[in-house]
């Protein structure tokens, strides 16, 4: 019996692997241009590789880094973090009610660690219960690809020219557009509230007594403002499917 137990958890591992590969590909060159952005920081290449190892959010490191060049305070950036990151803790516990009896107590916080957007997804799709080892092959490719994709740019970053440079930096604002306009074109309500974000995030950019904001807090504002006029708009009932 823990014979035939091991060849499934085998074949669950190689499955998750298998799931991961084309995450971890997307995430090579997003986080590519995140190493340039680091070096360009004046951040030495293990540092930079070493945030992208410790946090697994391509949004909250752009903004962290942000911060961090700026000079920005603890606070600023704690907050920043837990408005962008808020939603992994909300997948998180979607994804514990597929969890099997294998997710003991360590295995969730190290699956609560590796929880991305696409990775949950790419989870949330099955139609049965998950287990550890599926996650484990599942994660463990895109952190891989992310990782390394980070370590590759910040290395390159002091060497190819900085018109390609520059170039590939534009590459994390593709990546948003591509997040947010499908969700506009099909849901109105969803345009409304970025509509909503982008002229906020304008006013702090142009009203000269909000331009003097930093960056961090900005971002929390405009996201906290907007999901409030979404709110007031657009209330969900009670008993309401999503």
């Amino acid at each position: 019996m823990n014979s035939i137990n091991n060849i499934n958890y085998l074949k669950d591992l190689k499955k998750g692997i298998h799931d991961g590969i084309p995450i971890a590909l997307g995430y090579i060159s997003v986080s590519f241009t995140f190493g340039i952005m680091g070096a360009a920081a004046g951040l030495s290449w293990w540092q930079t590789l070493l945030i992208s190892m410790t946090n697994l959010t391509s949004a909250g490191q752009f903004a962290g880094l942000e911060i961090m060049v700026t000079a920005g305070g603890m606070v600023e950036m704690a907050l920043t973090q837990f408005v962008i990151n808020l939603r992994y803790a909300l997948m998180s516990i979607s994804l514990s009610q597929k969890a099997d009896d294998t997710f003991t107590l360590p295995v969730r916080l190290a699956t609560g660690f590796g929880i991305t957007d696409e990775i949950f997804a790419v989870a949330a799709s099955k139609n049965k219960t998950i287990n550890k080892y599926y996650m484990t092959g599942l994660i463990i490719m895109p952190y891989i690809g992310w990782a390394s994709g980070t370590a590759a740019g910040a290395l390159l970053g002091e060497v190819i020219p900085e018109i390609l440079s520059s170039a590939l930096g534009i590459a994390i604002y593709g990546m948003f557009m591509a997040i947010i306009i499908p969700q506009a074109r099909d849901n109105h309500k969803c345009l409304i509230v970025i509509i909503a974000a982008a002229v906020l995030s304008c006013c702090f950019k142009w009203i000269p007594l909000l331009k003097n904001i930093s960056s961090g807090f900005v971002i929390i504002i405009c996201a906290v403002a907007a999901s409030v006029i979404g709110a007031l708009l657009y209330p969900v009932e009670d008993g309401e499917d999503e």
